[in-house]
């Protein structure tokens, strides 16, 4: 689990990397300020996340110690297997849908489906999974690094499937 924990935080560490987040642009001690949706730098997202997935850093490392804040966009038809974090996060649904369901199982039929304004608070270590159906999905993530996707069953790691 601490192996996939630091995949994920290798993923997003080489995302801040890029010219959008280099010399703490985006870091913990500076201000950050977006106009608009327009404004975000959109990036393909960690191995480890469902292929489609799109990933942009608001603020904060989420490899590091420290608040972050990241966007995360899941086309439709897309599942991310039952799996948990390390750390406390919330969910913020910014447009589009996604169902939600706590569990160490996936069974859709007991997700909840939420829309543009639902919110998740999930405590450390909480199975959890999700998934899209017809449309696309916005998500902002708030938490504390450092962040990953443990995933309950390890063959569900997308990242495997693309070794």
């Amino acid at each position: 689990m601490q192996l996939r924990t630091a995949l994920t935080a290798a993923a997003l560490s080489a995302l801040l990397a890029t010219p959008a987040f280099a010399a703490g642009k985006h870091g913990h001690s500076a201000a950050v300020t977006l106009p608009d949706g327009a404004a975000i730098q959109w990036q393909p997202g960690p191995a480890n996340l469902p292929r489609g997935t799109q990933i942009a850093a608001l603020a904060g490392d989420p490899a590091k110690p420290g608040p972050f804040v990241l966007r995360i966009r899941f086309p439709a038809d897309t599942v991310i297997a039952p799996h948990t974090h390390a750390k406390d996060e919330t969910l913020t649904i910014l447009s589009g849908s996604i169902y939600h369901q706590h569990g160490r199982t996936l069974d859709k039929s007991k997700g909840e489906p939420l829309r543009a304004g639902g919110f998740v608070y999930l405590p450390e270590a909480m199975p959890h999974a999700l998934w899209t159906t017809d449309e696309a999905v916005v998500l902002q993530v708030n938490g504390s690094g450092p962040f990953g996707v443990d995933y309950l069953n390890p063959a569900d790691d997308p990242s495997r499937a693309q070794k």
